[in-house]
């Protein structure tokens, strides 16, 4: 399977985060940075969301997370990339998972990419954003670095929905001082 054009992006995302840097820096450059000295441990990444990370319908090996760990691995880079996602999980849902996914040992960084269901089921936007932000919220009390994608959601849920839905990711990122990429498919 092709690797989309948005891992490259995510792989210097996350060394970023793991690296140092605010994770704002020109992530194309981050690429063709040579890699660290390795860890004498491996790093583990958390991949948390739904069906896009669960890989619903797909092979595991075409997940994202199991993708990601492949382009981390050809790139030089010693990661375990751990999927966390449940098909049909809310915001709620994967709050209510968070202190179990958090259980020993911790994951060096984790990807949070969750609220298409929440969208999908109309439910309240502020409900979603006080959700996501206990999720980072438990993720920074225990010292794991995080990465927030976004979710985009149908336009015939009405084009304030939409707009405020959508909007809330990149503000929740920048509040939160962490890395942000707007949708995970694109």
């Amino acid at each position: 399977m092709r690797i989309p054009a948005i891992f490259p992006v995510i792989a210097a995302l996350l060394l970023t985060s793991c690296f140092g840097g605010s994770g704002k820096t020109d992530m194309r450059s981050e690429m063709n940075a040579t890699p660290p000295a390795p860890p004498t441990r491996v790093r583990t990444i958390l991949a948390m969301g739904d069906s896009l990370t669960a890989g619903y319908q797909l092979p595991p090996e075409s997940s994202y997370p199991s993708q990601l760990e492949g382009l981390l691995t050809a790139s030089g880079y010693d990661y375990r990339v751990s999927s966390a996602g449940v098909s049909g999980d809310t915001s709620a849902a994967l709050l209510a998972r968070t202190d179990w996914l958090l259980a020993d040992p911790l994951p060096d960084l984790a990807i949070v990419s969750i609220g298409s269901n929440d969208g999908l089921q109309g439910k309240p936007i502020g409900q979603m954003d006080g959700n996501i932000r206990e999720i980072l919220a438990k993720l920074r009390s225990k010292g794991v670095k995080t990465a927030l994608i976004g979710v985009k959601i149908p336009r015939n849920l009405g084009p304030e929905y939409v707009s405020d839905f959508e909007r809330t990711f990149p503000k929740i990122a920048e509040e939160n001082d962490i890395p942000f990429l707007p949708f995970l498919l694109e």
